[in-house]
């Protein structure tokens, strides 16, 4: 009921690989013009790159100071090109140089954290060029990280509020009105997880409500060879989700997918049969570690415990031409564990999964 990729999704990969490279067809995600502060070329695939720029702010500096620090990593990549690299630092220099821009967007409360924030990452930049001079390429990965955690933290400080309303048909279910990090602990070691209620909150705030209940301790995982998915969610005995025990029946989730440049999400409908054949979802598929909802094939509300991590490939499943995009629900992503994640077998175990930030966003359901 619960199986989400056969043979069959091999082969059609395959086969659009082979579209993209004879045909000429783009694997270029983020196409929207609202995402224009997003790095150009190919899509993201780092998921805390993806959580940052799905934050509901509109700042530009601070999305050109995040777009400069991301830029790093393709040069990096790029048989390290320090004379680019120079560049990105520069142009990170100058946004911070004018900190009242940036701030034009932090409520009065938050701006001393803001300013101290703003402080460190001048620091960091600074730290970042010092290394960058010696051409010392892993110092400049782990500094790089560091100082985008600060741009993180600086821009959900502009965070204000909730961005929409979630439909009054789905106040039977819990909300995610912020985020929450899950920490799981498996036999085959330590995952971090973060749930983006901003983008899928009815989805978010089922998984970290069932992460509260201990639904998922002690479940096991399921991988296929032939899949790209890690599995798990399925409780013992014959029912395939959860089943409230208020109300005795089978917790159903709607497909919800926020669509880039949409104010809210689409619920209950793939964005393929919307007919947006085209439209990226705000979180797509393009990062190892995706956190998705499990559902039947032909039951798009279908869903209720069951997740999957993608294990992104991305020479069979290239970003942005996935056949996922648009038809799952993604709610968040792995940000810590990724060698754990890799080793996971069928079989291997959840012993204990606890939300560890952000409980207080999470809305139980009236």
């Amino acid at each position: 009921m619960f199986k989400l990729l056969k043979s069959w999704l091999k082969n059609s990969l395959i086969a659009l690989l082979l579209a993209t490279l004879f045909l000429g067809i783009s694997t270029t995600a983020w196409t929207d013009s609202s995402y224009a502060a997003l790095p150009a070329g190919n899509a993201i695939t780092d998921g805390k790159a993806l959580l940052r720029y799905s934050l509901p702010i509109d700042n530009k500096p601070v999305r050109q100071l995040q777009k400069s620090l991301e830029d790093i990593a393709n040069q990096l990549r790029a048989n390290k090109r320090w004379g680019a690299i120079s560049n990105d630092l520069k142009s990170a220099s100058r946004i911070l140089d004018k900190p009242e821009k940036i701030l034009a967007s932090v409520p009065e409360e938050r701006q001393p954290q803001a300013q101290a924030l703003i402080t460190e990452l001048k620091s960091g930049v600074n730290s970042l060029r010092e290394v960058a001079d010696l051409k010392d390429k892993e110092k400049v990965w782990e500094q790089r990280a560091q100082t985008l955690n600060l741009v993180g933290d600086l821009e959900q400080l502009m965070v204000t509020g909730f961005p929409f309303e979630v439909p009054a048909k789905y106040s039977n279910l819990p909300q995610l009105k912020g985020r929450a990090t899950v920490s799981m602990k498996t036999t085959k070691g330590d995952l971090t997880l973060v749930v983006d209620g901003y983008s899928a909150p009815v989805t978010g705030g089922n998984f970290v409500d069932l992460v509260q209940r201990g639904f998922y301790n002690g479940l096991e995982f399921t991988r296929s060879e032939e899949s790209y998915v890690l599995q798990t969610g399925d409780p013992a005995g014959k029912e395939v989700g959860f089943i409230d025990p208020k109300t005795k029946q089978y917790r159903a989730v709607p497909l919800e997918i926020l669509a880039a440049g949409d104010k809210e999400p689409t619920y209950g409908i793939t964005l393929e049969q919307a007919g947006r054949y085209t439209d990226m979802p705000v979180l797509p598929f393009s990062a190892f570690g995706a956190l998705a909802m499990a559902r039947p094939e032909n039951e798009a509300n279908g869903g209720s415990s069951q997740f999957f991590f993608f294990l992104f490939e991305p020479e069979l499943t290239p970003a942005g031409r996935n056949l996922l995009d648009g038809r799952y629900s993604i709610f968040g992503y792995l940000t810590d564990g990724k060698e754990v994640l890799d080793q996971l077998k069928a079989g291997d175990k959840i012993e204990s999964a606890k939300v560890v930030q952000g409980i207080e966003n999470l809305v139980e359901p009236t």
